[in-house]
């Protein structure tokens, strides 16, 4: 193509920001559709926060949080993207609990948790099934005033073992909390409860790089190493974006001490009658649209929106000889010493509750490595203000206390270590530029300002995890089709000519 430069084109009909799982899946429906798009990443690879890294020179491989998701992925992959990714997504049979309060194994599916909750927990069948049946049928029509701790003092009342049981795995999934509203619990339980939990066989890896095989087939122009530093508005309309002049600084110790690749679009605007941001909502926002562009009412109602959780993550990678029993550790495991349920403490730098998920050979099928990475909720603002003395000695702590914990269910886990590293909610900031670094976006109030952007800026929209429909591979998925539909219509209504 002529243009800008010699790979990329002066103009598209739409802009695609940031490449996660919402934005991929915008970009791929658009073109697909007949719609000429350009998809640009800050990162020099494809995910988001659904990515992956090397270390130790392409001997381990991490996947980046956890990533386990309803089994409505598979639909929404076939419908989205291709049969081929859809074939490769499996269950995870073993979900396993450990805390103060009960030790257990489920499938995660509302078959085996009505088992348990009658025959563990003594809870009468039609409380059960009243509960599950309320789960299921909330809907964003629905009022929001209840909480979702009034939910459970519904069902549950004076029973913190089972808020437990149901709340927790939802917290580390999408950050809800008891005090949100009892939706933005509801339609993710209802979700997970369909069948239980499923992974995509292969890796993050494998995964992302069918995505942008897909992508390219459609024609999608993809931009790497591309930070979008401003969304042009001109007469209340969106008019291209402005990449920076720069990469990130960000240190990439998979790069051997180079920084990220030069990409050529850096320094460069692209017109396009349309863009759709898969950033940090309130980036996106404020930083990149610019709030003079918007009315006090918008931004009244945007100033209002909460950010979600961070995360801290601590990565493992077993020597080639060692291997993890699944019978102790399970797929995923959730684990707590705290006394009760409690998201305060979720969040705090002391952790109480850590979520680790185990990668087998089975999960790459080709490797015989073995895996875990260790996730705990966690508050951007208890990692921002540390020197660099403190936060190099908070991450090493937070890497040996893991280590501690986990040594309950693979004993001598240091002896059996190749390699261990540690991610910060500053980790996230510095790789997705996400305000807070947050994990799961915004909280629920987020969706109508997500929602509305076009409302304010002709050709401009957004799609990305803003409290409950879109957090997780799941959400994020089915809210890319959601922002792209959006925009197609836009784009059908204005075309030019």
């Amino acid at each position: 193509m002529n243009g800008a430069d010699s790979g990329y084109s002066d103009s598209y009909d739409i802009i695609v920001i940031g490449s996660g799982l919402a934005g991929m899946t915008a970009a791929n429906v658009l073109a697909r559709d007949g719609q000429k798009v350009l998809l640009v990443e800050r990162h020099y690879k494809l995910g988001g926060l659904a990515t992956w890294f090397w270390r130790g020179n392409h001997q381990h491989i991490f996947d980046i949080s956890l990533h386990g998701f309803p089994v409505g992925m598979i639909k929404s992959c076939r419908r989205y993207w291709n049969k081929e990714i859809a074939d490769r997504i499996v269950q995870l049979p073993a979900i396993k609990f450990d805390n103060p309060q009960f030790t257990l194994t489920t499938t995660f599916n509302r078959d085996d948790f009505t088992r348990l909750l009658i025959e563990r927990f003594k809870i009468p069948a039609e409380t059960v099934k009243a509960f599950f049946d309320t789960a299921r049928d909330l809907t964003h029509y629905d009022s929001q005033e209840m909480t979702t701790r009034e939910l459970f003092d519904r069902f549950f009342p004076n029973r913190p073992d089972v808020v437990r049981l149901l709340m927790e795995p939802i917290t580390y999934a999408n950050g809800s909390t008891l005090e949100d509203p009892a939706l933005t619990y509801g339609i993710v339980f209802s979700n997970f409860m369909s069948k239980g939990v499923y992974t995509f066989q292969g890796g993050t890896d494998l995964f992302v790089s069918m995505l942008r095989e897909e992508m390219k087939k459609n024609g999608v122009d993809i931009a790497t190493s591309a930070p979008a530093q401003r969304i042009l508005i001109e007469d209340g309309r969106v008019a291209g974006v402005r990449i920076a002049e720069n990469p990130p600084a960000v240190d990439v110790p998979e790069l051997g001490g180079r920084s990220f690749p030069r990409s050529s679009l850096l320094g460069k605007t692209i017109r396009s009658r349309a863009v759709l941001s898969n950033g940090n909502l309130l980036g996106t926002i404020y930083d990149m649209a610019g709030k003079e562009n918007f009315s006090e009412s918008f931004l009244a109602d945007a100033q209002k929106v909460r950010l979600n959780n961070s995360s801290t993550q601590v990565y493992m990678a077993l020597k080639p000889e060692e291997t993890l029993d699944p019978d102790v550790c399970g797929d995923l495991l959730f684990t707590s010493v705290a006394p009760e349920f409690d998201a305060k403490l979720l969040l705090s730098r002391h952790i109480t509750s850590r979520t680790y998920s185990f990668y087998y050979p089975k999960t790459r099928p080709g490797t015989d490595r073995h895996y875990i990475v260790a996730s705990a909720n966690a508050d951007y603002n208890d990692w921002a203000s540390l020197s660099d003395a403190e936060y190099a000695a908070a991450k090493n702590d937070l890497i040996e206390t893991t280590l501690d914990a986990l040594e309950k269910y693979v004993p001598n886990i240091r002896g059996k270590l190749a390699y261990v590293e540690a991610a910060t909610p500053k980790t996230f900031k510095d790789y997705t530029a996400h305000w807070g670094g947050a994990s799961f976006g915004t909280k629920y109030e987020g969706l109508a300002v997500s929602r509305s952007l076009h409302k304010q800026i002709a050709g401009l929209f957004h799609a990305g995890s803003v409290g409950i429909i879109m957090s997780g591979w799941l959400g994020a998925v089915n809210y890319g089709m959601i922002a792209a539909n959006d925009a197609e219509a836009f784009l059908t209504e204005n075309q030019e000519g």
